[in-house]
């Protein structure tokens, strides 16, 4: 829902730094690959400097408090390997294998954006349509972002949409449909110019979920089996977990509960927005969807004339590994990245493009409750790297892909990329614990409430999202967003009149600040909120809610709706 690596993009921004660059528009093209033949069975060595990598990997699982991985490594076309560490289950415990689905959650923003190039080459659409063109109905907060939105720009994180914009609509599950969350972006802000620079979404993949749909007269599950899962062969994945069959070879998600101890999370299926990140997929299929990339679209099987089938041209390849909006180069965390900081970094059509030690890269994240991946391409070695995990380390996954990339493309100059990534975790913890200490410093040492706790009680409403009850139940107040079942929990006062929610379900890691305005006589004229910690997910975008209070008549009709 990758994915900064936290849920959607990936856990933590910070811990991608060393995963960025991007790559020129006019840059030469590697030459295509063979594609896999489905009948190679034998595989390629590990380069020397992989020798010790099973212990690599379960030392990153436990440095990172990780269950377990999965990694495939492919090559020229051939698998290298596909393998489980650890464990898909803690109770019972379960053994990982190449086979066991995990949440890829954005790494699915991929197969959306070859669905729509798929259904450009057939005439169904064009890239650089109107979305009004296909969606009449369609809206934005701005009449001119409405007019000027092309299809191409629902893949390119570049609308005008601040961060994460939108995702209380999807994140956790709501009851909204995928309809009911797109024609809500006619309330969501735009706080940045369009086209002007990059913050990551996951709200245009929902329109472009319905675009799929529009053109194509299929689901977007169907058209996505039917067109690049079974063409593939990933005959294992899935669209969400409400496909998994009983008995399923399937991960259990982990998550810190209160930023601590692991605990097993439900699964969630992305029902409202399943072109941002809904597919579950094993190491053993993405092997097969690296070695298709690598090989430009090209399918192990052939024709009647010999040449080998596609599911889209090189063409169209291009196009989504052609940066549309730049990403600003940071300054690295700490020393020990330098090495890694990229030359360029932007974003294509459902793909990050970066480079690394002088190699263009391709490659995505992916953060789901529980569960946190990356994979990664570097076309011109022809070579792939996915790394799968259920708890939601940014960190393990960078610190295994970084140690297959070094093998290939720096050999014999091992980095520790574990003790590398842990300092950066340690510093990214304390400067949360400073985050709070502040906080604290700054509250009163005798705080009071500027009300009565009882009148803060009443039924907000915000454009976007709807509907936020605040209750007085037995002499405390409790929060319930109306259309998400998971964002429950109590105000506890803080100070004047701002309270702090703690959510019931320890594992949302997404406590707030709830803070009231009053005017002066008293009467709350507004309700807005913000995530205490720094380490929350960017998809609990509370600040952008601006949450007013109903009257009891209105108040009345919203509950029975």
């Amino acid at each position: 829902m990758s994915f900064r690596p936290s849920l959607r993009v990936a856990i933590g921004a910070a811990l991608l730094v060393a995963a960025s660059g991007v790559m020129a528009a006019d840059a030469p093209q590697a030459t295509t690959p063979p594609p896999a033949r489905v009948d190679d069975t034998a595989r390629p060595a590990l380069p020397p400097d992989l020798a010790d990598f099973a212990a690599y990997v379960d030392r990153a699982r436990k440095t990172f408090d990780v269950p377990g991985i999965a990694v495939a490594i492919v090559k020229d076309g051939k698998v290298v390997m596909e393998q489980g560490f650890g464990d898909k289950s803690l109770d019972p415990k379960q053994p990982v294998d190449a086979h066991t689905l995990f949440a890829i959650a954005s790494n699915t923003k991929a197969f959306t954006a070859a669905a729509l190039q798929q259904l450009d080459e057939a005439g169904k659409l064009k890239m650089d349509d109107r979305v009004i063109d296909h969606l009449p109905w369609f809206r934005m907060s701005d009449p001119y972002v409405t007019h000027e939105m092309r299809i191409r720009d629902l893949l390119a994180h570049r609308s005008g949409l601040s961060l994460g914009a939108g995702d209380l609509l999807y994140w956790p599950p709501t009851s909204y449909t995928t309809k009911d969350v797109v024609e809500r972006l006619k309330s969501v802000p735009i706080k940045n110019g369009f086209r002007s620079g990059y913050a990551y979404d996951n709200i245009l993949f929902a329109v472009a979920t319905l675009v799929i749909e529009q053109a194509s007269g299929e689901k977007y599950a169907d058209y996505i089996r039917q067109h690049i899962l079974q063409p593939v062969g990933m005959d294992e994945s899935v669209i969400d977990w409400t496909h998994l069959k009983p008995g399923a070879d399937v991960a259990t998600g982990y998550a810190p509960e209160n930023f601590k101890d692991l605990k097993p999370v439900p699964p969630m299926a992305w029902l409202n927005d399943p072109g941002a990140g809904g597919i579950y997929a094993s190491v053993h299929d993405l092997a097969k969807w690296m070695n298709v990339q690598l090989a430009g679209g090209a399918l192990p099987q052939t024709g009647a004339d010999g040449k080998p089938q596609r599911i889209f041209s090189e063409d169209s390849q291009r196009q989504m590994w052609t940066m549309l909006t730049p990403i600003e180069v940071g300054k690295p965390p700490l020393p020990e990245f330098k090495p890694v900081v990229p030359n360029f970094y932007g974003y294509g059509e459902g793909w990050f493009l970066s480079d690394y030690r002088g190699h263009r890269l391709a490659w995505h994240t992916g953060g789901w409750p529980g569960f946190v991946s990356r994979l990664t391409l570097v076309p011109d070695q022809h070579l792939g790297v996915v790394v799968l995990t259920n708890a939601q380390s940014g960190a393990a996954f960078n610190a295994v892909t970084y140690r297959v990339l070094d093998a290939y493309l720096h050999p014999g100059r091992k980095t520790d990329w574990v003790a590398v990534y842990d300092k950066l975790v340690k510093k990214g913890e304390a400067h949360a614990d400073d985050s709070w200490a502040k906080h604290l410093a700054a509250r009163a040492k005798h705080p009071t409430l500027d009300l009565p706790q009882a009148r803060y009680a009443g039924t907000f409403q915000d454009p976007w999202y709807g509907d936020v009850i605040v209750s007085n139940e037995g002499g405390r107040l409790r929060m319930r967003f109306a259309h998400t079942k998971q964002l429950i929990g109590t105000m506890t006062p803080w100070q004047h009149s701002t309270f702090v929610v703690k959510w019931d379900d320890r594992t949302l890691n997404a406590d707030a600040f709830a803070t009231y305005s009053l005017d002066a006589d008293g009467r709350i004229t507004e309700l807005r909120m913000q995530p205490i910690s720094p380490l929350t997910d960017f998809s609990f975008d509370f600040q952008d809610l601006r949450l007013k209070p109903l009257k009891a008549d209105k108040a009345d009709k919203a509950s029975e709706d």
